[in-house]
């Protein structure tokens, strides 16, 4: 039986919040990392996606913070402005018992001089995405002179997407007098030398269970022609009836054409690739989360620091370059016990790349017929996904920095004014200047009228209904078997 949070040297305000969120007994890379972290050593973590290894690092930094020095004392390096997201998320989750925990999030995609001004406000965590870490150091607004420890998250994923110099400028900069921790799902030789380079005497902890890398995964390969993907997809999403469904493919260019195809097609879709501003992939991540939006269609960018609930499918519209990408890529479902489903395209043209991936999970996928002789159209198989999701999502003009909660949302909801059941109101995400809220389908107006017509602590928040993705008019037209298709591009643009 795995040990308890309470067999820990944790503070009484910590080890009340985690007995408050439930989290009764360690995952195995929490009870390996967090003694070890605790104890001042340098670590190199590796464990499968999913493992609970933000809590590993997490909980010790938030043991050793100063939270009366507005100084930035904790550095943690993310490969995405999704998981800088998610990171910071579960930091401000577990130190909510810290009265005046700063955490900062610091990646592209926002604006540089309100960040500028938080880091000059002072924070005690930075939770960051290289290049933009880096900008920052160049501008001077980014001081590192009191950073205790330093965390690489998803280290093997920041050198896949070509950051290997800006990790080592980072952690060259850093004082010489701190705690680092690497964690990754992978351990390539860079990393090594990168360990070699940063670290001192470091634990090194494997959280290997091959046996169980994808447990409760059904993975399936449908063999086909490129000019027959698009069959093929609505195939997959038809034969596996789904509440929610994540679509990958490797250009930006794919997933905006598939995504306009798919709408058409009547099916509810949006997309996410990195050319998109920040305030539109929380929108897109938000509405995918409380299931307003029942597919997603997206570039690597959302392969980690995606926490779906729930997510029974997964298809890989392109094959990835890696193996690695692809085990990253389906680890988004089969979670918590339950059973999900991944199914790959796979043209003549990716054979090598479908050897690797079966040699690399040791097991061959199960095929699933194409059935070229069915003769149901796109239109007719399309048809079959025409459903709505039962959710809607409704937009707040105001954040965790005008002091809004969820529990102020949810009472405005199901008090006297919006009279809605606990089960008509579904999940909450507060950001620092807004907030979204799902309701479901059928109250929706009576939702919207009660926020705009009420009042959240005394004080008017306007609310909005959040639109879900249109095709732009030039892509009107049925859809046809052509799938899309486009140049290649920069990989790192990516994400």
């Amino acid at each position: 039986m795995a040990a308890g949070f309470d067999s820990l040297d944790l503070s009484p305000s910590v080890l009340a919040v985690v007995k408050e969120l439930g989290y009764e007994q360690m995952t195995p890379v929490q009870a390996e990392a967090i003694p070890v972290l605790l104890d001042g050593k340098d670590l190199i973590g590796q464990s499968k996606t999913g493992s609970g290894k933000t809590a590993a690092f997490a909980i010790p930094i938030l043991e050793t913070l100063d939270i009366e020095n507005r100084a930035m004392q904790a550095l943690v390096l993310c490969p995405t402005r999704e998981l800088c997201a998610q990171v910071a998320r579960e930091f401000r989750k577990l130190g909510r018992k810290h009265p005046g925990l700063q955490v900062l999030v610091v990646s592209g995609g926002l604006p540089m001089r309100p960040q500028a001004m938080a880091l000059e406000r002072g924070v005690h965590v930075v939770v960051g995405t290289p290049g933009r870490l880096l900008d920052h150091m160049r501008r001077s607004t980014l001081d590192l002179s009191r950073v205790a420890m330093a965390v690489l998250d998803e280290a093997d994923r920041m050198l896949d997407m070509g950051f290997a110099e800006e990790m080592n400028q980072i952690l060259g900069a850093l004082p010489d007098f701190r705690q680092t921790a690497f964690f990754s799902a992978t351990f390539p030789g860079t990393i090594e030398e990168m360990s070699r380079a940063h670290q001192k005497d470091a634990v090194r902890i494997t959280i290997d269970d091959p046996g169980e890398e994808i447990p409760e995964i059904r993975q399936l390969v449908i063999v086909t022609e490129h000019r027959e993907k698009l069959r093929a997809l609505y195939r997959a999403l038809a034969e596996f009836p789904h509440e929610s469904a994540l679509i990958f493919c490797n250009l930006k260019v794919t997933v905006a054409e598939l995504t306009a195809k798919l709408s058409e097609a009547g099916v509810s879709v949006d997309c996410l690739h990195g050319d998109m501003e920040q305030f539109d992939r929380d929108r897109v991540m938000a509405m995918f989360r409380n299931q307003s939006v029942r597919v997603l269609v997206a570039t690597d960018v959302a392969a980690r620091g995606i926490d779906v609930i729930d997510l029974e499918l997964v298809v890989n519209y392109d094959l990835p370059s890696q193996p690695e990408i692809y085990i990253h890529r389906i680890g988004r479902t089969g979670r918590a016990g339950k059973r999900g489903v991944a199914v790959a395209l796979a043209t003549s043209r990716d054979a090598r790349r479908l050897d690797d991936i079966e040699r690399r999970i040791g097991a061959t996928l199960e095929q699933m017929e194409n059935d070229r002789g069915d003769a149901r159209g796109e239109p007719v198989l399309a048809k079959h996904l025409d459903r709505a999701p039962k959710m809607d999502t409704i937009r707040l003009a105001g954040g965790r920095k005008d002091k809004l909660r969820p529990g102020d949302i949810q009472g405005a909801l199901m008090g006297e004014a919006g009279g809605l059941s606990h089960d008509q109101v579904g999940k909450i995400e507060v950001h620092d200047r807004h907030a979204y809220v799902a309701v479901a389908h059928d109250v929706c107006r009576r939702a919207f009228d009660a926020i705009n017509n009420g009042r959240i602590q005394f004080r008017k928040i306007r609310a909005s209904q959040v639109k879900r993705f249109r095709p732009p008019a030039s892509s009107s037209g049925p859809p046809t078997a052509e799938p899309p298709s486009g140049p290649p591009a920069d990989r790192r643009r990516e994400y």
